[in-house]
């Protein structure tokens, strides 16, 4: 195992000018010598001796010298197998960029090159397929009365409530010393939500492999079409500095913004009749580390074969850096269909301006499930120029910059979503 070890840091150190043997050699070794320590991200507090295999954008690996071991030019994203300093490098570009940390944790080493080869076959193939689908040409998004009373409803001051709750806990670290001190007060706040609704609402916690830090998740029963599916998602973790490694961690706009977006859109939500279809809610556990609690989830989707219709991410709600309602879509790994959707409902309920923009694979958690083949959409703040750039620090706090009116933008666009794809016939057409 030394040699393994000694091998694999000596490779980053060179900066490894002969990738194709690096290749070769790191992905059979691993596979044959790896033991369960290395790459078990529970033990992982920045040990230089933990490897964790990704998926990130190409050029943050790049401009970062982290070797990449495989790569797609059309989809820009590269393979590389990260130690802490490597990671802490990659992460330290992607926050200096206005971004989280741009890469995917895989739950376990490829066993070979072959392997890494399906998962850029299956992401090349949903990339091509999702520019060529358009909203536009299937369906209009006409104005539902039900639909403008709910939107009505929101407030932008349980918004805020909820972010001052959230952003209270010294740190939502997902390796931290009490990585799940959250937990049991945010369900409880999510159980007074549901007792509003005449249906059965359910609560749980989901736990992973990856981290020791625990998903929620609350799903409303689709009434006549219980097994098409809505997700609506935002990490409920934060973290503070690149390793996360002590300081307080309050994670105001990223993500307690978005998580208390999703709230209160289930607030209303729960006040309106059982919907069609299932809505499932995820506050997900470890984004900050690599879409951990995320990747675990859509990958059991998958799995499981669910008809998963669209999938929304919140991810930093609050900071209007371009300007009150002023907002991006992420265009790169994202779906076609649900970003025409966004416009479609923008001009017919919000009225807001909406601007694309392009984060890189992984810069949230709606890559997990993109990867998986499920149709995404990443509403944020802001263009990523013009983001929070306080994020992971202990400055990411509420204060006089931060609009709780414009995170009640994204409480729209996700009770519009839940409202009307969960009541309609809607799927992506292919």
């Amino acid at each position: 195992m030394k040699k393994l070890l000694l091998s694999i840091c000596h490779c980053y150190d060179l900066g490894m000018q002969n990738t194709s043997r690096f290749i070769a050699t790191s992905l059979i070794t691993l596979t044959i010598f790896t033991s369960k320590p290395i790459l078990n991200a529970h033990n992982h507090n920045g040990d230089p001796l933990v490897f964790k295999p990704v998926l990130a954008d190409l050029k943050l690996l790049q401009a970062a010298n982290v070797p990449v071991l495989y790569k797609d030019e059309e989809t820009g994203v590269g393979y590389a197998v990260l130690n802490s300093a490597a990671e802490n490098k990659l992460s330290d570009l992607a926050h200096a960029n206005g971004r989280c940390g741009n890469f995917e944790a895989l739950s376990e080493m490829p066993r070979d090159l072959a392997t890494v080869r399906e998962h850029f076959q299956a992401l090349n193939t949903f990339h091509k397929r999702n520019q060529v689908i358009s909203f536009s040409q299937v369906a209009d998004l006409e104005a539902r009365p039900e639909i403008e009373s709910a939107l009505e409803q929101l407030s932008a001051d349980k918004i805020r409530g909820g972010v001052e709750f959230l952003s209270s806990f010294p740190t939502r670290y997902n390796r931290g010393s009490n990585p799940n001190s959250h937990i049991n007060p945010f369900m409880d706040r999510l159980a007074e939500i549901a007792k509003q609704a005449n249906y059965p609402i359910t609560i749980e916690t989901i736990s992973h492999k990856s981290t020791p830090q625990k998903s929620i998740k609350l799903t409303i029963q689709g009434a006549t079409r219980p097994s098409e599916v809505v997700v609506l998602g935002g990490h409920l973790d934060s973290i503070s500095g690149f390793m996360g490694m002590g300081g307080k961690a309050p994670g105001a706009d990223d993500n307690a913004s978005g998580s208390s977006a999703l709230v209160e859109a289930l607030r209303v939500l729960t006040l309106q009749p059982q919907p069609e279809r299932t809505i499932e809610f995820y506050w997900y556990a470890g984004e900050e580390s690599g879409l951990l609690g995320s990747a675990e989830i859509a990958q059991a989707a998958k799995a499981q074969n669910k008809d998963i219709i669209a999938v929304l991410q919140l991810d930093m709600t609050m900071f209007p850096g371009d300007g009150e309602l002023k907002i991006a879509s992420m265009s790169d790994f994202t779906s076609r269909w649900l970003r025409d959707y966004l416009v479609a409902a923008n001009n017919t309920y919000f009225h807001a301006t909406v601007q694309e923009d392009q984060c890189g694979y992984g810069c949230s958690d709606h890559a997990s499930w993109y990867r998986q083949g499920f149709p995404t959409l990443f509403p944020t703040e802001s263009k990523f120029d013009s983001s929070f750039k306080d994020l992971h620090t202990p400055k990411d706090v509420i204060s006089p910059i931060m609009s709780f009116e414009h995170a009640k933008l994204f409480s729209k666009i996700a009770l519009t979503m839940a409202m009307d794809l969960g009541n309609s016939e809607q799927r992506q057409p292919y």
